[in-house]
């Protein structure tokens, strides 16, 4: 099945009020598929971030990354 790829940012848990992790990419669904399968390693295979619990989609890949950064500024609590 073919999909178009657009910019996205996503938010990743480990679980219920666990470990989050934020990223773009232009690809999400395989994006997805490889924190779930450990491909990259680090952070997200580290802490076993592999479910996605948020994303939205943008226009350019610059608006996303700075959507990316706004919300890394975020406090956990809000």
């Amino acid at each position: 099945m073919e999909y178009e790829k657009l910019p996205a940012v996503y938010i990743m848990a480990s679980r219920y009020r666990g470990t989050l992790y934020t990223g773009v990419t232009s690809d999400l669904w395989t994006r997805v598929s490889n924190h779930k399968a450990e491909a990259f390693g680090g952070f997200t295979a580290k802490y076993n971030v592999k479910l996605l619990v948020w994303y939205e989609h943008h226009e350019t890949m610059a608006v996303a990354i700075k959507r990316e950064t706004q919300i890394k500024a975020w406090k956990r609590q809000w």
